[in-house]
C-alpha cells in the first residue's frame, strides 16, 4: 500500500517555465537589456534551452552549482557583453529572489495537494536550490500540504541518482515499498524512480514521447494533476 508520496516541484506543481518568462522580463526591462537584444523574446529564445541544457547537465553531476549561475547568464551577452563573475551573481540573486515571489502554479495543484494530503504523507523531492524553493512553496501556497522537503543540496546528489532517493527515505522514515514518485521530468523523476526502485506517474502535459530504449516504465502517464484523484 502506498503511504508517502514523493512530488517534483518544478513544473510539476510550481509553473517553472511561465514564472521564470516572466521574472526574466521584469529583469530584461528593469536593467534595460534591450540595447543589447532587439526584443525579449530574442533573449529568452537564447537564454532558455541554454538554461535547460545546463539543468540537464547538473543533474548528470557533469556541472556544480557556482558554474551552472555562472553560465546560464554570460552564455546568453556573449556575443554583446563580456560580464564578470561578480555581476553575473547580482543578476541571478536578482533572479532568484523574482522568481521565488510568484505564485504561478500548474493548473489544479493547490486542489489535488487538498485531496492527497489527507490521504498521504507528500514529500517534496527537487534538484532545485535550497535558498529559493522553500519561498516558491510558501509564497505560492503549497506548504501547508507538504510534510517535508528533500533537495539534492542537501542529500549531496542530484535526481535521477539513487542517493537522493535513499537519503529521502531516511530523512523522512518512507518504506521504498510504499512510496510513489510524480514528476514532469523522465530524465529526473521516472528514471530516478526506477534506479530507486519504486513506482512513479509520469506528468506529461505536454504529450511527450516516452524515450526509446529506456527501461524506466511509469506506473501512470497522466496529462492534468487532476487525474491523480483517480489514481490514488
Amino acid at each position: 500500500m502506498i503511504k508517502t508520496l514523493f512530488i517534483d516541484l518544478d513544473d510539476t506543481l510550481w509553473a517553472t517555465f511561465e514564472n521564470n518568462r516572466e521574472s526574466l522580463k521584469e529583469i530584461y526591462t528593469a536593467l534595460d537589456w534591450g540595447q543589447y537584444f532587439i526584443s525579449f523574446d530574442a533573449f529568452f529564445d537564447v537564454f532558455m534551452p541554454h538554461n535547460e541544457f545546463l539543468w540537464s547537465e547538473y543533474r548528470k553531476g557533469t556541472l556544480d552549482k557556482q558554474e551552472l549561475t555562472l553560465e546560464r547568464f554570460r552564455y546568453p551577452f556573449r556575443k554583446v557583453r563580456n560580464l564578470a563573475d561578480d555581476e553575473i551573481l547580482s543578476i541571478n540573486e536578482l533572479f532568484l529572489n523574482t522568481c521565488s515571489s510568484k505564485k504561478g502554479l500548474c493548473p489544479g495543484a493547490v486542489d489535488v495537494l487538498k485531496y492527497l494530503y489527507k490521504r498521504y504523507s507528500l514529500c517534496i523531492l527537487s534538484n532545485g536550490f535550497r535558498e529559493v524553493q522553500q519561498r516558491k512553496m510558501d509564497r505560492s501556497g503549497l506548504s501547508p500540504f507538504i510534510s517535508n522537503i528533500v533537495l539534492s543540496e542537501d542529500a549531496g546528489v542530484n535526481k535521477p541518482h539513487k542517493g537522493i532517493f535513499d537519503f529521502a527515505f531516511e530523512h523522512t522514515g518512507a518504506l521504498p515499498e510504499e512510496t510513489l514518485m510524480i514528476g514532469d521530468s523522465w530524465e529526473a523523476d521516472i528514471e530516478g524512480a526506477h534506479r530507486a526502485g519504486i513506482p512513479s506517474i509520469w506528468y506529461n502535459p505536454k504529450g511527450a514521447e516516452m524515450p526509446q530504449g529506456e527501461q524506466a516504465r511509469p506506473a501512470h502517464i497522466i496529462s492534468h494533476l487532476k487525474e491523480l484523484k483517480e489514481l490514488l
